[in-house]
């Protein structure tokens, strides 16, 4: 691992950082070790709702709750894949779950969406399409570039804060707004 393992944390981009894929994104960090990184930007809806997507999946829908959530665009890599946050639990019964944190898992199996569908799946969840990938060195480089903040994660903002509202908030829990921070950072 790096000296400073990102992994269970948000990135917020600055300002500055103008590149379409992440501007004005909340990326929460789901690994990090000495061979890269790799995340789900949570704050940026693909325009695909849970309900098209577990129809595109020729699965029953049978929850009210999926129906209008949106599906994240996670990031450019593998955008055809899914990729589920949800809260960590002890018995997590997914063949394929990492944990993230205490907090939070990832889940890329198809068992999930199934029970999700059944409204057997966990209470809260987060889909993406895709993920956001960096190699060896090349956050670090981002971050010494001021492209990015980094800060703890928060189940509540991933989890039940609106979409739009959590640029600010996880920002917020570093003491900052972003409203006034200029559109070009220098190097102190």
């Amino acid at each position: 691992m790096p000296p400073t393992s990102l992994r269970g944390h948000f990135l917020i981009s600055m300002p500055h950082l103008l590149d379409e894929t992440f501007a004005q994104t909340v990326v929460y960090i789901c690994d990090h070790n000495e061979y890269g990184a790799m995340g789900i930007v949570v704050n940026r809806p693909s325009g695909i709702r849970m309900c098209d997507l577990l129809a595109h999946l020729e699965m029953d829908n049978r929850t009210a709750m999926a129906t209008e959530r949106p599906i994240f665009d996670g990031g450019p890599v593998r955008d055809d894949c899914g990729f589920v946050l949800h809260p960590h639990t002890p018995e997590q019964p997914w063949i394929a779950s990492h944990k993230v944190s205490d907090d939070v898992c990832l889940t890329t199996s198809m068992d999930i969406l199934e029970a999700i569908a059944g409204n057997e799946g966990p209470e809260v969840f987060l889909v993406a399409l895709g993920y956001a990938g960096w190699g060896p060195s090349q956050l670090e480089q981002e971050l010494c570039d001021n492209l990015w903040l980094s800060c703890p994660a928060n189940s509540d903002i991933l989890f039940h804060l609106p979409l739009e509202d959590r640029l600010h908030a996880a920002a917020a829990t570093l003491g900052i707004n972003l409203n006034l921070m200029p559109a070009h950072a220098g190097h102190a």
